[in-house]
């Protein structure tokens, strides 16, 4: 039970209920760790993302698999009109690269 709280937390409750948890599928393979595997993300290039051509310094902060491919939630730095502006988004596996 969670501290402050009047019940079980989701997490507590999901585990309780039975319904087995499916296993991921394994990420792309690179350099890069799982998701999750020491909380930290993983630099790397972005490579032409929407409204910013070019290459951009980025983070990868995580995985996931959307539409049978893989997409990596990513921020970057891009320059803009007002100067540098920091971007969030999950591009496809195939616009990311190791740094």
């Amino acid at each position: 039970m969670t501290p402050g709280r009047g019940g079980r937390s989701l997490g507590e409750r999901a585990a309780a209920s039975g319904v087995p948890v499916p296993e991921p599928a394994d990420p792309p393979q690179s350099s890069y760790a799982a998701a999750g595997d020491g909380g930290e993300g993983r630099h790397c290039w972005v490579r032409d993302p929407p409204d910013s051509p070019g290459t951009w310094p980025g983070l990868l902060v995580e995985w996931r698999q959307r539409n049978g491919g893989w997409q990596g939630r990513v921020v970057y730095t891009v320059i803009g009109p007002h100067g540098a502006a920091l971007v969030e988004s999950w591009l496809p596996a195939a616009r990311l690269e190791p740094r």
